[in-house]
């Protein structure tokens, strides 16, 4: 095992992927452009023996951190520390590391051997036979019964779910003080996905191996994360906890794309100066689930409901409404009734006031905070 820090990375340049000027590249989501940004003096710690998801969109940097991390790729500046020693001259297959890719990587010969690779690289002893027949035991147990079908199978022949447990147990049996996942369900269908992550939390808390674990859903962050890390364009905006990201984003960007319930918006912003006067500067946000009905008054604003769609596997229903002249999403207990076109008294339960200009979160209210009725009058 081991602590590992990234510590005052820059980089300026994806050999594999960038132009001649060196800058990494980003597809734009909207205009459907590639645009080029750059990692400068990004800081990641990662504790002994935990996992830290790093959660982000397509094409933000979460594969370059990792491949740095592996020494797989140099940055142009910063330094890489296992256990506060820096891996610089230190090549990636020194550094005890154990990767599962995207395409699990696997060897054209049977499972087993690939999981035993590491030991057949080395002059065979009666002790090293041993040692293998040992370690082949230890993670099959680890992985289940499943995998020991695969032993003999040749990995061309594998489904996607098969190879990744293949390649998790070639990385047990390295005994990594790191692993490194790069999105390893990707491939998979929506069932076996959720089943293997289950399982790989099970693992990963079993082994108590160092993790770094690059993702853009959501879900698997909140799961399988001790520690998540969401980045967005070449910078980590936070990392904490999943609940404390959830609760208490540090950003616009934090807190519109970490989303737990994905049948609506992950929160609501509000233009502050459409508010008060007082809160031009500001946005306002709040989760959809963070809200009561009430009848309209001081603390409750009036919004008028433009739709409303029940939700039975959450026992929940989505409300739209129109609020101070914007559209918001609620999700409210299944047992209220309320109508199309009622107007309704809103209470916001918890709100998050962010700098516009910088993104940045600079306050957090709640109902049991006096402020908060305060609030909604101005800061």
């Amino acid at each position: 095992m081991a602590t590992v820090e990234l510590r005052d990375i820059s980089l300026r340049r994806l050999p594999e992927k960038g132009p001649r000027n060196g800058a990494a590249w980003l597809t734009g989501s909207s205009a459907g452009r590639h645009e080029p940004f750059s990692i400068e003096h990004l800081n990641l710690t990662v504790p002994d023996g935990r996992t830290i998801v790093v959660l982000g969109p397509s094409g933000c940097g979460k594969t370059t951190i990792l491949r740095v991390a592996a020494g797989l790729l140099l940055p142009d500046s910063g330094t890489v520390l296992f256990d506060g020693v820096d891996m610089e001259a230190v090549p990636p297959a020194g550094r005890g590391i154990g990767i599962v890719f995207q395409n699990y990587a696997l060897y054209p010969f049977t499972s087993k051997r690939n999981i035993l690779s590491r030991f057949l690289f080395q002059r065979q002893t009666p002790e090293l036979e041993a040692a293998a027949a040992e370690k082949y035991r230890r993670t099959c147990e680890l992985l289940g019964v499943e995998i020991e079908y695969l032993a003999d199978r040749d990995t061309r022949n594998l489904s996607g779910g098969e190879k990744q447990r293949v390649a998790l147990g070639r990385c047990i049996t390295r005994d990594p003080r790191l692993f490194l996942l790069d999105e390893p369900f990707s491939s998979l269908d929506a069932k076996l996905r959720e089943r293997y992550r289950f399982g790989l939390r099970k693992l990963l808390h079993e082994l108590a191996i160092t993790t770094i674990y690059v993702t853009h859903d959501q879900q698997e962050a909140l799961i399988l994360g001790d520690l998540v890390a969401v980045m967005n364009v070449g910078t980590i905006e936070q990392v904490g906890t999943p609940a404390d990201v959830y609760e208490m984003p540090a950003t616009t960007f934090v807190a519109d794309f970490l989303n737990v319930y994905p049948d609506v918006p992950a929160i609501n912003f509000l233009d502050g100066a459409s508010i008060s006067a007082a809160w031009a500067g500001r946005t306002l946000g709040f989760r959809p689930g963070d809200v009561a009905l009430s009848e309209v008054g001081p603390s409750s604003p009036p919004a008028t409901v433009t739709s409303v769609q029940n939700a039975p596997l959450t026992r929940s229903m989505v409300l739209t409404a129109r609020f101070h002249g914007q559209d918001v999403y609620l999700r409210l207990p299944s047992d209220q009734t309320v109508a199309v076109g009622r107007e309704i008294g809103l209470e916001i339960l918890r709100l998050h006031v962010f700098d516009t200009a910088s993104g940045r979160r600079t306050d957090t209210v709640s109902l049991r905070d006096h402020r908060l009725r305060a609030s909604l009058d101005g800061p």
